[in-house]
């Protein structure tokens, strides 16, 4: 699995945080998400998954 966040697009919701703290995070200046795992182990990604799904922005791609 492959992460990608779309930065641009993010509305800060922090909704991706929620749902798998350990690949994402956000900016302290403005909730911007930051992917800190691109590339996150298999236990994780069912929690990825949900969190592209529920983003309000569509800001998270999975491939």
């Amino acid at each position: 699995m492959r992460v990608h966040a779309d930065q641009e697009k993010c509305c800060g919701a922090g909704s991706c945080v929620l749902s798998a703290p350990d690949v994402f995070d956000q900016r302290e200046e403005d909730g911007i998400v930051i992917v800190l795992d691109a590339q996150p182990p298999a236990e994780l990604h069912e929690a990825v998954r949900e969190a592209a799904a529920i983003c309000p922005a569509a800001a998270i791609s999975v491939s």
